[in-house]
């Protein structure tokens, strides 16, 4: 058995030496060290061995295959630093050639309708604040005035992560928290991902919104209605035509949803905005006074309004995107589109 073991490791380590490419040493693996190999069958003859001489034996065959794994290991790094070399060499650019032009990259619809929305909000003097996407019930609901098995949680299919977690419906929770840590007046906005259960051509279980919460002594729906107009004209220009219409939310108290000039056809009238001239970009209110209490604000001395534009819903507008689904997919093809650009 040893004479055979010392046979084998003297055929190896000469056809070690005539190996000249990873092709043969691939080969040469298989031959000698793979599960069928010629190493492993010699361990499979250990049986035949008396047990006496196994200790011995066995350690003969380790060596041999030590010796055979450690030459290879050698001639294996010997071949990839040169294929590196090699691409290396076929690959080398002359950096002194005269450039063949770069593409130009583009920011993203999503991002530029939050940079102009944060650009316009800073400027009136609001501060921007964000909160955690994974939030607790009491925040994303109880404390915006819908507890457990109010009606109004129907109006947003959610994703619950169990117990009292759940992925935020909206930035509102954003907002109970500055109440909570921060002393009126407030003047806030809160950017941020929201997640709810629902799919279709305008809706994402992934989407975007901008809230803002002013709390003030004495502030009313005149404080409001100026406000949003002028961000509205500051977004779309000078000659937006404004509507407010009479609308529901548990957290504010009266509610209005707030309409804006189509961009899309100038206030003539297009299929976007079913010929009426006019979109609906966001939602608005007086904060209700539960609001308030429950965030240990006298409802007495202040009150307050809050405001959201969906952000995806306005880049859609702005750059003519028929589907939600186009901003998620990052289609270089898409993302070169400038139709419809804010100014």
């Amino acid at each position: 058995m040893r004479e055979q073991i010392l046979e084998l490791e003297r055929k190896a380590l000469e056809e070690l030496k005539d190996l000249t490419n990873k092709a043969d040493t691939d080969a040469f693996k298989i031959k000698y060290l793979s599960k069928q190999g010629l190493i492993t069958n010699l361990s499979r003859g250990m049986r035949d061995v008396p047990s006496e001489e196994r200790p011995v034996v066995g350690e003969l065959i380790n060596k041999v295959k030590r010796e055979i794994e450690s030459r290879l290991a050698l001639l294996e790094t010997k071949y990839e630093e040169e294929a590196l070399n090699e691409k290396l060499r076929s690959e080398k650019v002359d950096i002194t050639e005269p450039s063949k032009g770069t593409a130009q990259g583009e920011i993203h619809p999503l991002h530029k309708i939050f940079t102009k929305l944060m650009d316009a909000c800073v400027e009136m003097g609001f501060t921007v604040v964000t909160g955690p996407e994974v939030e607790l019930d009491y925040y994303n609901f109880e404390a915006l005035n819908v507890p457990k098995d109010h009606p109004a949680r129907d109006m947003q299919d959610t994703f619950f992560l169990g117990g009292d977690l759940l992925m935020r419906t909206q930035t509102s929770s954003v907002q109970i928290r500055a109440m909570e840590n921060m002393k009126p007046p407030l003047k806030i906005v809160s950017p941020g991902r929201t997640y709810r259960v629902d799919s279709d051509a305008t809706h994402s279980p992934v989407f975007h919104q901008f809230e803002g919460l002013v709390i003030d002594e004495n502030i009313s729906m005149v404080d409001l209605k100026s406000m949003l107009t002028q961000l509205l004209k500051m977004l779309f220009g000078d000659d937006t035509k404004i509507r407010f219409r009479p609308s529901y939310f548990p957290f504010t108290e009266p509610s209005v949803e707030v309409d804006a000039t189509c961009p899309m056809c100038k206030g003539a009238g297009c299929t976007r905005c079913k010929g009426t001239g006019l979109i609906e970009l966001l939602g608005a209110g007086m904060v209700n006074p539960k609001v308030l209490e429950n965030c240990g604000i006298d409802s007495n001395k202040y009150s307050g309004f809050a405001f959201g534009p969906g952000v995806d819903r306005l880049a859609m507008v702005a750059y003519k995107v028929p589907s939600i689904k186009n901003m998620f997919e990052n289609d270089m093809k898409f993302l070169s589109q400038q139709n419809g650009e804010i100014r």
